[in-house]
């Protein structure tokens, strides 16, 4: 163990928001069927897109990419996380808020959009994407595309 570095546990599994009345716990479906809107079991972890991109590759080759994507004006991208993860992110050149803005399935915003028939919004594991993230940055900066 490096001394000098700080060194990040896994806590443990925060507990589980209930899901709204008029939301499916599986797919944030409302009533009338797709994602749309606000949904409380999700938070949003969001990186410039060059960094997220490069994560995104990451990610997806490890295959443990969840739902991802672009935000309004696409200079930004979104990766869903479990809800709670705000309470303790904490990496430079993040921000993670509470909360989701789902977009319903089709929209072409989607970087990786819900899949399954029933459209199931699966988050990436927050400390799987927090170490994708590092990873990523590193890669930028090595190939001069740095400092993020």
């Amino acid at each position: 163990m490096a001394t000098g570095v700080p060194q990040y546990r896994r806590p443990a599994a925060p507990a589980v928001l209930p899901a709204p009345s008029a939301v499916s716990a599986c797919t944030g479906a409302g009533p009338g069927g797709g994602v749309v809107g606000r949904v409380v079991q999700y938070d949003t972890v969001t990186v410039q897109v060059r960094h997220g991109l490069e994560a995104v590759d990451i990610l997806r080759l490890r295959r443990a990419c969840g739902a991802v994507q672009q935000c309004a004006g696409g200079s930004a991208i979104a990766f869903l996380v479990p809800a709670g993860t705000a309470l303790r992110w904490h990496l430079p050149g993040s921000t993670c808020t509470p909360g989701a803005e789902l977009l319903p399935p089709t929209d072409p915003c989607w970087i990786i959009p819900p899949s399954g028939p029933q459209h199931c919004v699966r988050p990436t594991d927050a400390w799987v994407l927090r170490s994708a993230l590092c990873e990523a940055a590193t890669t930028l900066t090595a190939g001069g595309l740095g400092p993020l």
